[in-house]
């Protein structure tokens, strides 16, 4: 057999056991994330704004005034899809979220196949992002955050999986058209979609001036020998026009193909979002508090009796958050000193989606914008504890005490679990999470 039909012999049984992990990833998440998912029966924070929105997509309410214009419709589109096939009740309000939970947490497999090369750290990779409480609180909810998160890291995935090829375009183009969709259900979107573009046009710059290592090594994230065959206009393609034109296409069935209404549209969602807000929120918070978990979102609060209380608090589990910023600390090492393509694209895809919001003029945020970030903080985790020289099971026993942590923090989490004031309070351990 010729070494490059024995080559395609080996990647058919490698891609089609990854596709069945991947299979076997979403269906538990999926499962998972659906368990007591109507509790509560009522609106919950922002679903009061999403809901409404798409109910009137689906003619339940007078089409004007126009309900939420200042976020892109992709996301309660799906919405309205999932109240029409399931009724208009909790379930029907809230299962796309646990489609986009589920394909975020197999992103992330995916991301750490094309980092790792290997099943285990990838898998790891999953289960530490599934036990992150963001992720889990924030896919059994009707807002629009997870739609965004799991479009946007399955197009991550593609990415860093053409980032080493020699013809990247195809994973590019999907991964172009896969950012046009995750801006279409929110413009923070766009952000690892810009983090490609810098990464893309840094990489050509120095290539153009002819930029070389004296100690070139094959781990490097810069080559001059990188993507020979991807020119100029497939850059444009992949990162400018298809995101474009699957970002455009969630609006035609709001407005047609009318090109005065679609600008408009746009205008409204960049004056909305680009605003300095000057009316405070009780659980408002800055960029830089977000690592530090210093201020959740009370999602729910319900006092069911005397004693006990359902309550979902978006706050993320301390044991996987703190942590990795350590480990962050030796990807940006890894990064700078040793030059390394996984320590690169895992800092790239942290910190680009996190800063992003420095850049903006609103002061009004909230730590759930920290999401995309925080569910890319595990392939740092992981990063760190398969290094040369640490034993295998490091990895895992890490796993267990982020699964021991999600455990923990669960009654806060899940309004179908509840737990007693007592417990609450003991769960609140500063005094800017209450």
């Amino acid at each position: 057999m010729a070494p490059q039909q024995s080559r395609e012999a080996h990647a058919v049984p490698k891609v089609s056991r990854s596709a069945v992990i991947a299979v076997a990833i979403f269906l538990a998440a999926h499962f998972a994330l659906l368990i007591g998912l109507v509790t509560p029966d009522k609106f919950v924070f922002d679903e009061v704004h999403y809901v409404p929105a798409a109910r009137q997509m689906l003619g339940f309410t007078a089409s004007q005034p126009m309900l939420n214009p200042m976020h892109p419709p992709l996301a309660k589109e799906l919405i309205a899809a999932s109240i029409a096939a399931f009724g208009d009740n909790a379930f029907g309000w809230r299962y796309p979220a646990t489609l986009f939970g589920a394909l975020a947490i197999v992103a992330i497999y995916l991301c750490g196949l094309a980092l790792f090369s290997a099943q285990g750290p990838a898998i790891a990779a999953a289960l530490i992002a599934a036990f992150n409480q963001m992720l889990y609180v924030q896919a059994r909810i009707a807002m629009l955050d997870i739609f965004a998160l799991g479009f946007g890291l399955l197009a991550i995935a593609a990415f860093m999986h053409g980032f080493r090829r020699e013809r990247p375009q195809a994973l590019f183009a999907l991964a172009g058209s896969l950012f046009g969709l995750a801006a279409a259900c929110k413009w923070s979107g766009l952000f690892p979609l810009a983090v490609c573009i810098v990464i893309v046009a840094v990489i050509r710059l120095m290539q153009g001036w002819h930029t070389l290592f004296a100690d070139a090594k094959p781990g490097d994230w810069y080559r001059p020998d990188l993507w020979p065959t991807f020119k100029a206009r497939h850059a444009a393609l992949c990162f400018a026009l298809l995101p474009a034109v699957t970002y455009l296409a969630a609006f035609v069935p709001l407005y047609g193909l009318s090109l005065p209404d679609l600008i408009e549209a746009q205008r409204r969602i960049f004056a909305d979002n680009t605003t300095t807000a000057i009316a405070g929120h009780t659980y408002m918070s800055s960029w830089p508090s977000w690592p530090l978990l210093a201020r959740p979102v009370w999602f729910l609060f319900d006092k069911t009796t005397d004693d006990d209380v359902a309550a979902i608090v978006f706050l993320g589990n301390p044991l996987v958050l703190w942590p990795a910023l350590l480990a962050l600390g030796v990807v940006l090492r890894d990064f700078i000193v040793a030059r390394r393509w996984d320590a690169f694209l895992i800092a790239a895809f942290y910190f680009g989606p996190w800063l992003a919001w420095a850049l903006l003029p609103r002061t009004l945020g909230f730590i759930y914008y920290y999401l995309p970030a925080a569910t890319a903080a595990s392939l740092a985790l992981v990063y760190v504890l398969r290094k040369d020289g640490l034993p295998r099971w490091v990895l895992w026993a890490y796993v267990g005490v982020a699964a021991i942590g999600f455990v923990v923090m669960l009654p806060i989490s899940a309004a179908f679990v509840g737990t007693s004031m007592q417990m609450f309070n003991r769960l609140m351990l500063f005094q800017s999470w209450i």
